[in-house]
């Protein structure tokens, strides 16, 4: 039998939860409650409450207002649990580091277990790790839910749906040229459902059935979720390596943290603070309700990415500038209507093109969680969310989508490469942007979920990606990745700040400037769908101080040709192509230095939706001979 003796000449002040201490265990809970007691667990595989191996009241003397803290010494504690009573009541540690019962995901019983926190942990190596700090205008993000990322037989891993699983897909990163992963929520959630049966007195709570996978609800917000490190695992030593592993690749980890709104603001700013101190953070996106300028002016997350949708920076000041991120919708809804040929859009893409504040970073995405993958977005107009149980009531109806003519799946050729145009015309209005480009996992090989776009409760392979798509639409991986690739090697298109379209460096050209049917005379009339764009090389300086190349972007998102004049290059260049997102004999680009010269130097015809990349090069011998694009049909 354990012997453990309360210190009562321990005046240190503590923070909430358990503190390792010289000899034992400083522990301190809120509880609005006339007595509180901890309880110790002995080393079980149950966790009912009746199992509890000690209890030890807190002194009367140890209360400060609801908040109850006292220093517990004893010889052994290694493997032992705790959990807290008040009034009879047994509850977790809202504090707690990490928590057992959980190990299963989706075992229905986990609802009616006491969750219980480890009083000891492993010490982790970090080896040196520190966070990457890479910024705004260098990141390309990538977006995931970690048990759907791997857990289809597919993804070929080890430890499919789980932490270790994610590390084994790190090569596949790194070859496809993201720099700062996302992470759905990470943090103790219950994804079994509950609900309370109408009618019945008692209020009990029964299982729906349903499961909450994407993990959006009240969760521990301090402890990483116990099924996505397996079974006999501790979830902080996983979550732990899976960062250092992926510092060691040159990824940043961003994770997203939801709060109901019911947590105070001291607790969440200890919850964000945790997880960038305890686990290396790069980053959190905030979701939900939280005190974001308590958050923005905290010193211990001024080398943090913290996203959010909204960020008001002109009452955040000291400096912390381009380290916070607007994470929101705008980008989808405007480049979305681009895309399908909205009237009255061109002054979106030019605004939606070279937005990039300097008082924070911009995300821009073409899907996100909530919505349709970008497969789906060109193969559908209607949500199809019958396999949520909701009658297709769930779920958004305004998806500014187009199904290239017909909805859902389709074998007839021209409609199918249509979708493919359409989806290289996505991958370069996000890319092309000034703002910070983000895609979900799985959007680079046409990942579809059928036409759900709201699939929070799809636990299968709906939501699961199955990576044998990486054959069927192998080609439109290697255009994402030849655009990520050319993003990169670029300057002019992912600068430090937002172009200001002007010349005020005297280099001849504006850094940016827009162009219409004839150069430098921009339409922006709302029947017009075409836009040129022209980029000066001399304001992107790339880095080893040399100067970027010029680059003319039209785009053509009518369903009808258009011409463009081209503007003239300084002398001695010409206009080579880079990208033509209507030419399926090149995949849609070519390679750098293989760049064909264009036939015709002041007129450019850009087919039906299409986007036209040109790039300046110096007139020489070495000119590859000109491809002349077989013209898209619809």
């Amino acid at each position: 039998m354990r012997q453990y003796r309360i210190d009562n000449n321990d005046k240190k002040a503590y923070p909430l939860g358990l503190t390792n201490v010289e000899g034992g265990i400083h522990v301190s809970v809120a509880a609005e409650a006339d007595q509180c007691s901890l309880l110790l667990f002995g080393p079980s595989s149950s966790h009912e409450a009746e199992t509890e191996s000690v209890q030890i009241p807190f002194p009367k003397e140890g209360r400060t207002g609801n908040v109850w803290e006292m220093t517990v010494l004893g010889k052994d504690f290694k493997r032992l649990e705790y959990a807290f009573e008040a009034n009879g009541k047994y509850f977790p540690d809202p504090y707690g580091h990490a928590f057992t019962g959980r190990e299963e995901w989706g075992e229905a019983e986990q609802i009616h277990k006491l969750l219980r926190s480890p009083v000891r942990f492993e010490a982790f190596d970090w080896e040196g790790d520190t966070p990457l700090q890479i910024p705004y205008e260098d990141c390309v993000v990538y977006r995931t839910h970690v048990r759907g990322f791997t857990r289809h037989s597919s993804s070929r891993v080890k430890d499919k749906g789980t932490f270790r699983g994610i590390i084994e897909k790190i090569p596949y990163m790194k070859e496809l040229g993201i720099t700062t992963l996302e992470l759905m929520p990470i943090a103790e959630f219950s994804e079994v459902m509950v609900a309370r049966r109408a009618g019945d007195p008692s209020g009990k709570e029964e299982v729906t059935g349903k499961l909450n996978y994407w993990g959006y609800g009240q969760a521990y917000n301090g402890a990483p979720k116990a099924s996505y490190a397996g079974r006999r695992r501790s979830p902080v030593q996983e979550l732990k390596n899976l960062v250092k592993e992926l510092h060691r690749a040159g990824i940043e980890l961003v994770a997203e943290l939801f709060f109901t709104g019911q947590e105070s603001p001291v607790f969440v700013l200890d919850m964000v603070r945790r997880w960038v101190r305890e686990y290396h953070l790069d980053g959190v996106h905030l979701v939900g309700t939280v005190p974001m300028e308590l958050l923005a002016r905290d010193p211990y997350l001024a080398g943090t990415k913290l996203w959010a949708s909204y960020w008001n920076t002109g009452e955040i000041s000291g400096g912390k500038g381009r380290r916070l991120g607007e994470y929101n919708d705008g980008f989808l809804t405007d480049m979305r209507r681009v895309l399908k040929g909205d009237e009255g859009q061109m002054n979106a893409l030019a605004y939606r093109s070279r937005h990039n504040p300097a008082g924070c970073g911009v995300l821009n995405y073409m899907a996100n969680t909530n919505g349709f993958t970008m497969m789906d977005m060109v193969c559908y107009e209607e949500k199809h969310n019958e396999d949520n149980g909701e009658n297709n009531q769930d779920g958004s109806s305004q998806n500014y989508s187009w199904n290239c003519g017909v909805e859902g799946p389709v074998r007839k050729k021209k409609i199918m490469e249509l979708r493919r145009q359409q989806l290289r015309n996505s991958f370069m209005l996000l890319f092309l942007s000034q703002g910070t480009p983000l895609f979900m996992a799985g959007d680079e090989f046409g990942n579809t979920q059928k036409g759900n776009n709201n699939a929070y409760c799809q636990d299968n392979e709906i939501s699961w990606l199955n990576w044998n798509q990486i054959k069927s639409n192998e080609d439109l991986l290697e255009f994402v990745k030849a655009v990520i690739a050319f993003r990169k090697a670029h300057p002019v298109f992912h600068g430090k700040r937002e172009p200001r379209m002007m010349d005020y460096e005297a280099c001849g050209f504006p850094d940016v400037s827009y162009h219409g049917v004839k150069a430098w005379a921009p339409e922006f009339d709302p029947f017009r769908r075409q836009l040129g764009i022209l980029y000066c090389g001399s304001y992107g300086k790339r880095p080893d101080g040399t100067a970027d190349d010029y680059f003319f972007v039209a785009y053509n998102m009518h369903w009808e040709p258009h011409g463009f004049a081209l503007p003239h290059l300084p002398k001695g260049m010409g206009w080579h192509v880079a990208f033509d997102t209507g030419d399926r004999a090149h995949n849609g680009y070519f390679e750098p230095g293989k760049e064909p010269k264009a036939e015709n130097q002041k007129q450019l015809m850009a087919p039906a939706r299409t986007i036209i990349v040109m790039i300046g090069k110096k007139d020489g011998k070495e000119d590859v001979p000109a491809v002349v694009p077989e013209p898209a049909e619809e």
